[in-house]
């Protein structure tokens, strides 16, 4: 008798644990980013080049 009231026991504490899985959603609405870097980046990168060939002729 004592076993099949543990086993009862056991079957209803497993599926009270079942029943008590924590779950998370997270809904996350990123708005799209959009910046025009390459510009500065171009015209720094001819600068730089410039300077470089003007100190080195003979590098190229």
């Amino acid at each position: 008798m004592r076993k099949a009231i543990a086993a009862a026991a056991l079957v209803f504490s497993a599926s009270a644990l079942m029943a008590c899985t924590p779950s998370v959603n997270v809904n996350v609405n990123l708005a799209p980013i959009y910046a025009k870097l390459d510009v500065n980046v171009k015209v720094q990168l001819d600068q730089d080049v410039k300077a470089l060939v003007q100190e080195n002729p003979n590098l190229f």
